[in-house]
């Protein structure tokens, strides 16, 4: 080949290179763009006069410069940085809401007690009684503002889901796309700016959700989300769905379409802002909401009782002082079930914060899980009643009757205390209806011989002969071993302690100090001479220190655990938050390392390029010349 078609060669190879470096200049401030490198080669020699002459150059490819370890690493940090930012921006956001005094719980939780404290010290007092019915309406109302302040927060959560979702699809489709696009262009060569855009969508996907990537032979990229759920397959993209999927509507979840309806894959989103949104949500704002309801239907339930075991202003037995919700049961999967079980409280202090998730298969047999973290409860530490076909579990009690009649099978989602703040309620109209005195009194006979008194007696069971006058004037004896009643009845004895003897009947007990002897005489009476009467109001007031709460905590104890909870998960999601940024920070520098573009580099690489094109130009004005001599001299 002439010096003409070899300076042709480097002219065109060469051009080729300073258009890809100005490429790269032009594309340095573009966030995802690779850094691009022209492969020059030499031509295959051609033998001529018995040597082989070199033909010039062509540009063999443009090669992208980029590491896909690098780049899995700049995925997997954007995806964990995203989770993190979520799940701080969520926690901030539940602890001030928790931790503020003005609107928390704590001060008007004190001034009920206090409230009762009032009452017990003047329990003829109108005024004071009716303090503390406004004090109930106080505490009622705080819960139920908490309760709806967090609600608010599963509103927004529920929404950044369905924004969420949406985009995910949206991006799957644009993957699709490109998908499409790479396969048709690589029949041509590397499509280097596809690849880039696809890279930037993978990234964007990445914020919203955990993927993982295969890519098949033909240049496409699978993506897998969850636990190994195919989004985008080639060319197709699968659609997500943002739906109540466990039954309640309160909750969305995120399924995938199937020919069965919508599967759920919540329980395997792992990752970016949806992983952080519902890991949030099932855990954070779940455990709030459930402690707030643990404590109403505690608060409430204590209170009801102990006001039924005494008379009020007007010597009537005491009535219920709060209202409380009933626990939410919903139907799970598609189809539903066709009915429901009925859940009902039978001991607010066992109750948990937890959800439960119950199933019924076709062979009539139950599985109960507890939530979240969807651990099967072992049959030990639940209670079946065959008889009444009833579940007896931390508290609840779970009919299935009606599942057995009817022969239903399914899943329902059980939430005891989810809606117990909001739906608590004061039933107390006047604060005279407040059962301060206690229902019964007790006295010595006149002729005993022993030392032995009676220090207390109280109605134990509002629904006894504690309340029906029966018991009125009952005589109690001690037969020097033992005490008995005078009409014959039933009554057990206990020695708690050396001279200490509680004496128990049908819902009452009384307790007597010292020796009696045998012989002596108690008498029990209805406690019509109340006025003045406290007794029973001070045991309301003991109800403040007594670990009532899952039978750990105190009512105060239970919201300030709850608060110091919330106070540690939300310090370490600011902790993990640094890291990820910090990490974040680590692969994207790493990934402009390998691939970004140094301008330093690229401007000594369009000098060299322009050197070898202006020299490759030289080439041809020479060969030009020579040609042109050559002309002359065979024309001379």
């Amino acid at each position: 080949m002439s010096s003409l078609n070899i300076g042709t060669s480097g002219l065109l190879a060469y051009q080729r290179a300073i258009s890809t470096t100005s490429n790269n200049i032009a594309n340095a401030s573009t966030e995802g763009y690779s850094r691009q490198s022209t492969s020059l080669a030499n031509r295959p020699p051609q033998f001529l006069g018995g040597n082989f002459q070199g033909q010039g150059v062509e540009v063999d490819n443009v090669r992208r410069i980029s590491d896909q370890f690098v780049n899995n690493q700049l995925r997997d940090a954007t995806s964990e940085n995203a989770n993190a930012e979520t799940r701080v921006q969520i926690a901030n956001r539940i602890d001030n809401l928790l931790a503020d005094e003005a609107s928390g719980l704590q001060p008007v939780l004190q001034s009920f007690f206090d409230a009762a404290q009032d009452v017990s010290s003047d329990p003829t007092s109108s005024a004071a009684r009716e303090v503390f019915r406004t004090e109930a309406e106080s505490l009622v109302e705080r819960l139920g503002s908490i309760d709806s302040r967090l609600q608010e927060q599963r509103q927004i959560v529920n929404g950044q889901i369905e924004t969420g979702v949406q985009e995910v699809n949206d991006l799957a489709d644009a993957l699709a796309d490109v998908n499409r696009a790479i396969v048709s262009g690589s029949t041509q060569g590397t499509p280097n700016d596809l690849l880039d855009q696809r890279d930037r969508l993978i990234n964007d996907l990445a914020e919203k959700v955990d993927v993982r990537t295969v890519e098949q032979d033909d240049g496409a990229l699978n993506v897998f989300v969850g636990n190994g759920q195919a989004l985008v397959l080639g060319g197709d993209a699968r659609e997500l769905r943002a739906e109540p999927l466990s039954g309640d509507p309160e909750r969305l979840d995120i399924g995938v379409a199937s020919g069965d309806g919508t599967a759920s894959i919540s329980r395997f989103i792992r990752g970016g802002e949806l992983g952080g949104l519902l890991e949030m949500r099932g855990g954070m704002l779940d455990e709030a909401q459930n402690t707030l309801g643990q404590i109403a239907h505690a608060v409430g339930e204590s209170f009801n009782e102990q006001n039924r075991r005494g008379l009020d202003l007007n010597g009537e037995q005491g009535e219920a002082i709060f209202g409380l919700g009933e626990p939410r049961v919903w139907g799970a999967g598609d189809p539903k079930p066709e009915s429901n079980p009925e859940v009902s409280i039978a001991d607010a202090g066992a109750l948990t914060t937890n959800d439960y998730r119950l199933r019924r298969d076709e062979n009539g047999d139950y599985e109960l899980r507890r939530l979240p973290d969807n651990r099967v409860i072992d049959d030990d530490d639940y209670e079946i009643d065959d008889v009444n076909d009833e579940i007896r579990v931390d508290g609840m009690v779970i009919d299935v009757g009606e599942l057995e009649d009817d022969g239903v099978t399914g899943e329902w989602l059980i939430q005891p205390t989810r809606s117990g703040a909001s739906q608590m309620e004061v039933l107390m109209q006047d604060g005279d209806e407040l059962a301060a005195a206690a229902a019964l009194r007790a006295r010595e006979g006149d002729g005993n011989q022993g030392d032995a008194t009676v220090s207390s007696i109280a109605a134990t069971d509002p629904d006894s002969e504690a309340f029906d006058g029966s018991i009125d004037g009952l005589e109690v004896s001690f037969n020097g071993t033992d005490f008995e009643r005078g009409d014959g009845g039933t009554i057990d004895m206990e020695e708690v302690d050396d001279g200490v003897y509680r004496v128990s009947g049908d819902g009452w007990e009384m307790e007597v100090r010292g020796t009696p002897e045998d012989g002596d005489t108690f008498q029990v009476f209805t406690n019509e001479n109340r006025e003045g009467d406290n007794r029973n109001m001070q045991a309301m007031n003991a109800l403040a220190e007594e670990d009532l709460v899952e039978g750990r905590r105190n009512f105060g104890d239970a919201y300030n655990s709850l608060i110091a909870s919330v106070g540690t998960q939300t310090r370490q999601a600011q902790v993990a938050e640094e890291s990820a940024s910090a990490q974040l920070d680590q692969a994207r520098e790493q990934r402009e390392a390998v691939s970004g573009v140094n301008l330093d580099e690229e401007a000594a690489d369009l000098l060299r390029y322009q050197q070898a094109y202006q020299a490759s130009a030289q080439v041809i004005q020479i060969g030009n010349s020579l040609f042109d001599s050559l002309l002359g001299a065979v024309r001379g």
